[in-house]
């Protein structure tokens, strides 16, 4: 059955064809926190990711993002970033997740809190 997944389905991790794609033209460059595994081909023309678990392009770190749309030459593996102390860690997109932001007064909070700057028109 997972062979047939894998055969069928692009968005849950890699086809068989990418596999076979990597092994024979790629180079593994490093891997993330995330554990997504990043490559080139010989001569350094092409980059892509083989994420782990779901194919989400917000899960991708800035650093990588930069690297594989050849922003930068050298990977974070070899040159890494300077951080500000401002920066936060990166965060993937979570919409739709059960971890979503949801500001005061949305109704999908659990205890949404009334509005006072509104007021309803009535008919007199």
């Amino acid at each position: 059955m997972s062979f047939l997944l894998r055969a069928l389905t692009w968005w849950n991790s890699q086809t068989i064809n990418t596999q076979v794609w990597t092994w024979r033209n790629g180079t593994k460059v490093g891997e993330d926190d995330q554990g997504n595994i990043f490559y080139q081909n010989k001569d350094g023309s092409r980059r892509w990711v083989i994420f782990k678990g779901e194919s989400e392009a917000s899960r991708v770190s800035p650093d990588w993002h930069g690297w594989l749309h050849h922003t930068w030459d050298e990977p974070p593996t070899s040159a890494p970033l300077a951080r500000k102390p401002w920066e936060q860690p990166h965060v993937p997109n979570m919409t739709g997740t059960p971890a979503a932001y949801h500001p005061e007064g949305s109704l999908y909070r659990a205890d949404p809190v009334a509005r006072k700057d509104y007021d309803a028109w009535q008919p007199e």
